[in-house]
């Protein structure tokens, strides 16, 4: 059986290492990188930049395809010519014609993160992270004319751990990947797989996340769901803390939920720093006021819309020059100071 492989990065690498182990032949690997760059900044990328993709084509010896499109007349004769079975996509950014999807003998199999037909689009990482699931997956399905629509062929589920980030769900899901992957490889070869029509009714699709996300907006959100924002769009997108013109960077790892709701500023500052000066009489407090600042680990504790309050560490002021005074900023914070 002869496969031809499509796609980008640590997918890529994954597919290459299946394909490679399940005994199929490689009539070709094609990078996301043709599509992108041109011929001598993928040179400079490819001199200056680690890429596993490329470090498999070469330790494997295999074809690399250097078409600019995989619509384009030059990568359909490929396909012709190699005789090809299977056209293997993972990550992706052409919309794949149906001149090209239906020319190899089999069929063009995409590998998307997501159990279909639940979280269609471009990131089901961070989607599924946002919307606080607790399972996803990947799945391996015939490639129609519409986005992520085709019929299932297998299907892989994963856990969400409660602290993952989008990066370690997405290594997660590589991992995972890989073993479908090898998995699909090897029943096609030997049995019949009956692809299963994707039930509409389930399925959702969620396009790029509005960036303004990533300016976290306490008096309008919980806690919950500003941690899930911050892990969600790591490592694709930084958050950021606003006061007054300044702007903290956010640790995605250095980020603690307050479970228990807090009644008062007084019970906040002595859950958080032992050293406080406490107010005499108790005080309430409103949503984004910043309850507690400890210079020492760079820190503020910030009310949120649920009255909980979340702790960030390892704060950064934004910009080359004033982030060294990072630690002076968050010292003349003033208890009881709302963030924008």
């Amino acid at each position: 059986m002869k496969v031809i492989l499509i796609g980008k990065g640590k997918m890529l690498a994954n597919m290459i290492e299946s394909a490679y182990t399940s005994g199929v032949e490689i009539a070709g690997v094609m990078r996301y990188e043709r599509t992108t760059l041109s011929p001598l900044k993928l040179l400079i990328h490819d001199l200056f930049k680690t890429s596993h993709d490329l470090t498999l084509i070469k330790q494997y010896k295999l074809p690399e395809i250097k078409c600019k499109s995989v619509n384009s007349k030059e990568f359909r004769e490929i396909i012709l010519k190699t005789n090809t079975d299977i056209l293997l996509v993972g990550t992706w950014r052409e919309k794949i014609q149906k001149e090209t999807f239906s020319m190899p003998k089999i069929g063009t199999v995409n590998i998307h993160p997501s159990l279909l037909p639940r979280y269609r689009g471009p990131n089901p990482y961070m989607q599924v992270i946002l919307r606080g699931e607790r399972k996803t997956g990947v799945t391996i399905h015939l490639m129609d004319e519409n986005w992520d629509t085709g019929a299932i062929l297998l299907q892989k589920e994963i856990d969400i751990m409660p602290d993952d980030t989008g990066k370690e769900l997405r290594e997660r899901t590589f991992t995972a990947a890989r073993e479908l992957v090898w998995e699909f490889l090897q029943k096609i070869q030997s049995e019949v797989i009956i692809p299963i029509q994707q039930n509409e009714n389930r399925a959702s699709y969620f396009g790029n996340v509005n960036e303004i996300i990533k300016m976290l907006d306490f008096k309008n959100r919980t806690a919950e769901e500003i941690y899930a924002i911050i892990r969600a769009l790591h490592p694709w997108m930084p958050c950021y803390i606003t006061i007054g013109r300044h702007f903290l960077k956010v640790n995605p790892y250095k980020v603690f939920l307050e479970k228990q709701q807090a009644d008062t500023l007084k019970d906040v500052l002595q859950k958080n720093i032992e050293s406080a000066v406490l107010p005499d009489k108790k005080e309430s407090f409103t949503a984004g006021q910043i309850v507690a600042n400890e210079c020492r680990k760079n820190s503020l504790t910030i009310v949120c819309k649920d009255g909980q309050t979340l702790k960030f560490e390892d704060l950064k002021l934004w910009g080359f020059f004033i982030r060294p005074f990072t630690k002076l900023f968050i010292k003349n914070i003033k208890l009881n100071t709302t963030v924008d």
